[in-house]
């Protein structure tokens, strides 16, 4: 049964800095994409990054390239999320998520299987 637990949440300054992880188990994960979704009050969940596990291709949302990283330890089974410059609009429930690869990144909730139950990350102005 696969797992995904994530941690690292709090509250930051704007311009702050927060790393969350996710640590994953319950399978082997070389054919499959581990991701990080994001949920604020009253908006839907969405895509913010997601690393391929067998050759660490990323992909990001435009609203947070260049700020956030998304990284992997294979002897942890853990992905990360580096946010830097965070912003008062990052605030919100993050969430890990996997599923099996595909061709194309999926970036809607609806075609990731697997979820973590979320961290919070608020940051102040």
């Amino acid at each position: 049964q696969v797992q995904l637990v994530e941690s690292g949440g709090g509250l930051v300054q704007a311009g702050g800095s927060l790393r969350l992880s996710c640590a994953a188990s319950g399978r082997t994960f070389s054919t499959y994409t581990i991701g990080w979704f994001r949920q604020a009050p009253g908006k839907e969940r969405e895509f913010v990054a997601a690393i391929s596990w067998s050759d660490s291709r990323t992909y990001y949302a435009d609203s947070v390239k260049g700020r956030f990283t998304i990284s992997r330890d294979n002897n942890k089974n853990t992905v990360y999320l580096q946010m830097n410059s965070l912003k008062p609009e990052d605030t919100a429930v993050y969430y890990c998520t996997a599923r099996p690869n595909t061709p194309v990144i999926a970036t809607g909730p609806e075609s990731w299987g697997y979820w973590g139950q979320g961290t919070q990350v608020t940051v102040s102005s």
